[in-house]
């Protein structure tokens, strides 16, 4: 500190993790649905239904929530088209579709430590059983 300082500090320093937004990003793909639904899209649009079939397990109301989470996010685009009934297409945006190289990675990096992943989180158990 120097002499001229007078501003007093308190509590914890804020990590920049906090402070520059970073966490909120990381806790949107880091969700349990996030990464599936762009999988899902990283082809190309797809209705909603569709999704639905394609990503296994996800509830009607999780898939909503999930692609309005990415829509605000500017992650996800949401299209509409006037029909009877009306149709939406959910598709990627340009931002949405850069991350796509960043989760293949991640799926193939998973694909190639599940085993050792499995391996040793069964060893942990037998020695904490």
């Amino acid at each position: 500190m120097s002499e001229g300082h007078t501003e007093v500090t308190t509590g914890a320093p804020v990590s920049c993790a906090e402070e520059c937004g970073v966490r909120d990003v990381q806790d949107r793909l880091g969700d349990k649905w996030t990464v599936h639904v762009v999988v899902e899209l990283a082809p190309g649009p797809r209705r909603f239904r569709e999704l639905q079939r394609l990503v296994t397990g996800i509830s009607q109301r999780m898939l909503t929530l999930t692609l309005r989470r990415l829509e605000r996010d500017g992650l996800v685009s949401r299209t509409v088209y006037p029909t009877t009934p009306p149709q939406v297409e959910y598709a990627l945006t340009e931002t949405g579709r850069s991350m796509t190289h960043l989760i293949s990675r991640l799926i193939d990096w998973s694909l190639d430590h599940r085993a050792v992943i499995a391996r040793s989180r069964e060893e942990w158990d037998a020695r904490t059983a």
